[in-house]
């Protein structure tokens, strides 16, 4: 079931009220070796269905409540950004990644992409991955593995996969997506039809020393096979970087957590 925030909570803003949410649901789980309920799951979504570009503190451009977030005194807008300043999507030339907050049980940052980035195909281990697109258009191709590894295991680095998306393009504004160990398309890449931006919440996030690395794959159809395809790992094309950009919206009232490793969290370029 559903958890509801009291109504003195719902004057935050939404990037803290995803926070505490995060939270309330992850909190325990990684101790507890149990995944998040559907319930939870779809009280996260919903919560983040309701975000929008500003509320992280970024300007998509078009929406109305962006251009007026630095001028505007209502209260909505006052919790839109610090200072009422927003990182202009225009001002991404290549993918940027802003690191909003992570601690040992999730995290939560946005990918911006200038039209025709792609982010190559990669795998979430032993992760849930909530996904909302809060501007333009991406292509999505992703797949799950037909026979798994076991829980705990090291991470696959080739076989069988059958295809979950198969070049979707989605369109802001659209339901936020979810991904599972085993399900709902766990290896993904996307590819931006027009500039956009991911708000992302990863549980448990990548760490190389809890066996949770990143892998990426080639994927090599199979025309005997329609709907599979052949995964095999791959390194980064040398080429290939993700910058890294200051965030910009509310302030979050933080829960102290001794495992924290927020600032071990990426090695992106600043």
């Amino acid at each position: 079931m559903a958890v509801a925030f009291p109504p003195h909570i719902m004057v935050l803003s939404k990037v803290q009220r995803l926070y505490d949410a995060c939270d309330l649901v992850f909190s325990s789980s990684p101790a507890a070796g149990a995944a998040p309920t559907i319930g939870e799951i779809r009280w996260l979504q919903h919560l983040l269905d309701g975000m929008e570009a500003a509320d992280v503190g970024i300007d998509d451009g078009e929406s109305p409540s962006s251009s007026s977030a630095s001028s505007s005194s209502s209260s909505d807008d006052e919790l839109s950004s610090k200072d009422g300043r927003l990182l202009p999507a225009r001002a991404f030339t290549r993918i940027t990644y802003v690191h909003i907050h992570q601690r040992a049980d999730f995290s939560m940052g946005v990918f911006c992409f200038p039209a025709g980035a792609t982010l190559p195909l990669h795998d979430h281990p032993e992760m849930v991955v909530l996904s909302k697109l809060l501007y333009g258009s991406v292509r999505v191709r992703s797949y799950d593995w037909v026979n798994p590894p076991p829980p705990c295991s090291t991470t696959w680095k080739s076989g069988l996969a059958r295809v979950v998306a198969a070049d979707e393009v989605r369109h802001a504004p659209c339901k936020t997506s979810v991904l599972f160990p085993r399900s709902g398309g766990n290896m993904h890449a996307f590819t931006a039809v027009t500039p956009c931006a991911i708000l992302d919440v990863l549980t448990p996030p990548y760490s190389e020393e809890l066996g949770r690395p990143s892998t990426y794959f080639n994927d090599i159809p199979i025309p005997s096979l329609p709907g599979f395809a052949f995964l095999e790992e791959t390194d980064l094309p040398e080429d290939f970087s993700v910058a890294g950009a200051p965030y910009l919206g509310p302030d979050l009232e933080l829960v102290v957590d001794m495992d924290d490793d927020d600032d071990d969290y990426h090695d992106y370029d600043e």
